[in-house]
Protein backbone atom coordinates (compact mmCIF):
# COMPACT_ATOMS: atom_id res chain seq x y z
CA UNK A 1 0.00 0.00 0.00
CA UNK A 2 2.88 2.40 0.80
CA UNK A 3 4.26 1.79 -2.67
CA UNK A 4 0.90 2.81 -4.18
CA UNK A 5 0.73 6.00 -2.08
CA UNK A 6 4.29 6.88 -3.12
CA UNK A 7 3.41 6.22 -6.76
CA UNK A 8 0.30 8.43 -6.51
CA UNK A 9 2.33 11.26 -4.91
CA UNK A 10 4.94 11.02 -7.67
CA UNK A 11 2.17 11.12 -10.28
CA UNK A 12 0.67 14.25 -8.75
CA UNK A 13 4.03 16.01 -8.64
CA UNK A 14 4.92 15.02 -12.21
CA UNK A 15 1.55 16.02 -13.62
CA UNK A 16 1.61 19.28 -11.65
CA UNK A 17 5.05 20.22 -12.95
CA UNK A 18 4.02 19.71 -16.58
CA UNK A 19 0.65 21.41 -16.02
CA UNK A 20 2.38 24.59 -14.78
CA UNK A 21 3.08 25.36 -18.45
CA UNK A 22 0.45 25.48 -21.19
CA UNK A 23 -0.60 21.87 -21.47
CA UNK A 24 -2.75 19.44 -23.39
CA UNK A 25 -4.66 16.56 -21.79
CA UNK A 26 -5.05 13.10 -23.33
CA UNK A 27 -7.52 10.37 -22.40
CA UNK A 28 -6.87 6.88 -23.77
CA UNK A 29 -8.56 3.49 -23.53
CA UNK A 30 -7.48 0.18 -25.00
CA UNK A 31 -6.11 -3.21 -24.15
CA UNK A 32 -2.91 -5.21 -23.94
CA UNK A 33 -1.90 -8.15 -26.09
CA UNK A 34 -3.29 -10.26 -23.19
CA UNK A 35 -6.70 -8.46 -23.31
CA UNK A 36 -6.14 -6.48 -20.11
CA UNK A 37 -8.03 -3.19 -20.24
CA UNK A 38 -5.82 -0.09 -20.14
CA UNK A 39 -6.92 3.42 -19.11
CA UNK A 40 -4.47 6.31 -19.44
CA UNK A 41 -4.50 9.98 -18.50
CA UNK A 42 -1.66 12.10 -19.85
CA UNK A 43 -0.51 15.69 -19.84
CA UNK A 44 1.59 17.01 -22.70
CA UNK A 45 3.75 20.10 -23.08
CA UNK A 46 4.84 21.06 -26.59
CA UNK A 47 8.58 21.39 -27.38
CA UNK A 48 7.78 24.78 -28.91
CA UNK A 49 10.07 24.07 -31.87
CA UNK A 50 9.61 23.00 -35.47
CA UNK A 51 12.12 21.30 -37.73
CA UNK A 52 11.99 20.53 -41.45
CA UNK A 53 9.12 23.00 -41.90
CA UNK A 54 7.79 22.80 -45.50
CA UNK A 55 4.54 22.76 -47.46
CA UNK A 56 4.42 18.97 -46.83
CA UNK A 57 4.52 19.31 -43.06
CA UNK A 58 6.91 19.67 -40.14
CA UNK A 59 8.63 17.78 -37.34
CA UNK A 60 7.83 18.82 -33.79
CA UNK A 61 7.19 17.11 -30.51
CA UNK A 62 6.07 17.19 -26.92
CA UNK A 63 6.90 15.99 -23.43
CA UNK A 64 4.37 13.45 -22.16
CA UNK A 65 3.70 12.60 -18.52
CA UNK A 66 1.13 9.87 -17.96
CA UNK A 67 -0.66 7.72 -15.43
CA UNK A 68 -1.94 4.32 -16.63
CA UNK A 69 -4.31 1.96 -14.85
CA UNK A 70 -3.96 -1.66 -15.99
CA UNK A 71 -7.14 -3.56 -15.07
CA UNK A 72 -6.02 -7.13 -14.40
CA UNK A 73 -8.34 -10.09 -14.06
CA UNK A 74 -5.92 -12.99 -13.45
CA UNK A 75 -3.63 -11.05 -11.13
CA UNK A 76 -3.96 -7.80 -9.25
CA UNK A 77 -4.40 -4.62 -11.23
CA UNK A 78 -1.35 -2.47 -11.85
CA UNK A 79 -0.54 1.24 -12.05
CA UNK A 80 2.24 2.98 -13.91
CA UNK A 81 3.72 6.45 -14.31
CA UNK A 82 5.63 7.41 -17.40
CA UNK A 83 7.60 10.30 -18.85
CA UNK A 84 8.60 10.48 -22.53
CA UNK A 85 9.80 12.87 -25.19
CA UNK A 86 7.67 12.23 -28.29
CA UNK A 87 8.54 13.34 -31.83
CA UNK A 88 5.68 14.08 -34.21
CA UNK A 89 5.64 14.60 -37.96
CA UNK A 90 2.49 16.55 -38.82
CA UNK A 91 1.45 16.59 -42.50
CA UNK A 92 -0.02 19.64 -44.26
CA UNK A 93 -1.25 22.85 -42.73
CA UNK A 94 -5.02 22.74 -43.29
CA UNK A 95 -7.85 22.16 -40.85
CA UNK A 96 -7.35 18.37 -40.79
CA UNK A 97 -3.72 17.41 -40.23
CA UNK A 98 -2.69 13.73 -40.15
CA UNK A 99 0.41 12.87 -38.11
CA UNK A 100 2.75 10.06 -37.09
CA UNK A 101 4.59 9.95 -33.77
CA UNK A 102 7.34 7.98 -32.04
CA UNK A 103 9.01 8.19 -28.66
CA UNK A 104 11.05 6.36 -26.04
CA UNK A 105 10.74 7.19 -22.37
CA UNK A 106 10.70 5.78 -18.85
CA UNK A 107 7.91 4.13 -16.85
CA UNK A 108 7.55 2.91 -13.28
CA UNK A 109 5.05 0.17 -12.39
CA UNK A 110 3.50 -0.50 -8.97
CA UNK A 111 3.98 -4.27 -9.44
CA UNK A 112 6.37 -6.41 -11.49
CA UNK A 113 3.59 -8.72 -12.71
CA UNK A 114 0.64 -8.12 -15.00
CA UNK A 115 -1.63 -10.82 -16.43
CA UNK A 116 1.01 -13.49 -15.96
CA UNK A 117 3.74 -11.41 -17.64
CA UNK A 118 6.72 -11.01 -15.36
CA UNK A 119 8.24 -7.59 -15.98
CA UNK A 120 11.37 -8.29 -13.91
CA UNK A 121 11.47 -4.81 -12.36
CA UNK A 122 9.22 -1.84 -11.66
CA UNK A 123 11.45 0.27 -13.92
CA UNK A 124 10.57 -0.08 -17.62
CA UNK A 125 11.31 1.66 -20.89
CA UNK A 126 8.25 2.92 -22.78
CA UNK A 127 8.43 2.75 -26.60
CA UNK A 128 5.56 4.20 -28.62
CA UNK A 129 4.33 4.52 -32.18
CA UNK A 130 1.15 6.35 -33.10
CA UNK A 131 -0.93 7.79 -35.92
CA UNK A 132 -3.80 10.23 -35.81
CA UNK A 133 -5.60 13.29 -37.02
CA UNK A 134 -5.40 16.81 -35.58
CA UNK A 135 -8.18 19.35 -36.01
CA UNK A 136 -8.67 22.73 -34.29
CA UNK A 137 -7.23 22.26 -30.76
CA UNK A 138 -7.98 18.53 -30.64
CA UNK A 139 -6.68 15.22 -31.93
CA UNK A 140 -7.79 11.62 -32.13
CA UNK A 141 -5.44 8.74 -32.78
CA UNK A 142 -4.24 5.19 -32.30
CA UNK A 143 -1.15 4.32 -30.33
CA UNK A 144 0.90 1.17 -29.68
CA UNK A 145 3.16 1.15 -26.62
CA UNK A 146 5.71 -1.46 -25.55
CA UNK A 147 7.10 -1.71 -22.02
CA UNK A 148 10.29 -3.62 -21.26
CA UNK A 149 13.29 -3.28 -18.95
CA UNK A 150 15.60 -3.93 -21.95
CA UNK A 151 17.11 -6.99 -20.29
CA UNK A 152 18.42 -5.08 -17.26
CA UNK A 153 16.74 -7.64 -14.99
CA UNK A 154 15.30 -11.10 -15.65
CA UNK A 155 12.65 -12.07 -16.41
CA UNK A 156 11.93 -9.46 -19.07
CA UNK A 157 8.64 -10.55 -20.65
CA UNK A 158 7.51 -7.01 -21.44
CA UNK A 159 3.97 -6.01 -22.37
CA UNK A 160 2.25 -4.08 -25.16
CA UNK A 161 -0.83 -1.87 -25.09
CA UNK A 162 -2.94 -0.61 -27.98
CA UNK A 163 -5.14 2.41 -27.35
CA UNK A 164 -7.49 4.90 -28.93
CA UNK A 165 -6.81 8.38 -27.56
CA UNK A 166 -8.42 11.82 -27.57
CA UNK A 167 -6.33 14.92 -26.88
CA UNK A 168 -7.50 18.48 -26.24
CA UNK A 169 -5.59 21.71 -25.71
CA UNK A 170 -6.19 24.26 -23.00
Amino acid sequence: MNKLVSLAALAALSLGAVAAQAADVTFAVGSTDESTMVYRLGIQSDFGRRWMDSSTGHLGGYWDTGYTYWEGDKTASNHSLSFSPVFVYEFGGGNLRPYVEAGVGLAFFSSTELEGSKLGSSFQFEDRLGVGLRFADQEIGLRAMHYSNAGLKEPNNGIESYTLHYRMSF
